[in-house]
């Protein structure tokens, strides 16, 4: 996979990522005060991260042959395509009385940065695609 796919490729589903990080606070926001409502958060970066690594590692490491499909593999790179976002729902806090553990504040700061970062994803997605029209042009 080239490098402009391959970014492309991170770009989208970043995007993804962050309008479902938008719906889940939108959510967490609405129910900031229904009783005993719990606080989800989205979860991708890290996971993406290791995947990202784990490529690199394969790459720099030697290489184990195996002649039986039951021998353990190591330095197996995890695909980072493969990479899905997971709603983590925190049942470990207690904010409030009622139970609830949502600070509306909080949420809609949230919100804020969810909305800048999303506008920052679009403006690097189409400066890949305006560096491949220049380069198409000469």
């Amino acid at each position: 996979m080239n490098s402009f796919t391959r970014s492309i490729d991170l770009l989208q589903r970043e995007l993804d990522v962050t309008s479902l990080r938008y719906q889940v606070s939108a959510n967490n926001l609405a129910n900031s005060e229904v009783p005993n409502f719990k606080r989800s958060v989205v979860n991708f970066e890290s996971e993406l991260k290791s995947a990202l690594e784990s490529e690199q590692i394969a790459k720099d490491s030697f290489k184990l042959t195996t002649t039986d499909s039951r021998h353990i593999q190591i330095n197996t790179p995890y695909d980072y395509r493969d990479v899905e976002p997971r709603r983590v729902v925190d049942y470990t806090t207690t904010a409030k009385a009622n139970g609830n553990n949502v600070d509306a504040e909080t949420e809609a700061n949230n919100i804020l940065q969810i909305q800048m970062q999303y506008r920052l994803l679009t403006q690097l997605t189409s400066f890949e695609f305006d560096q491949v029209n220049v380069a198409m042009k000469k």
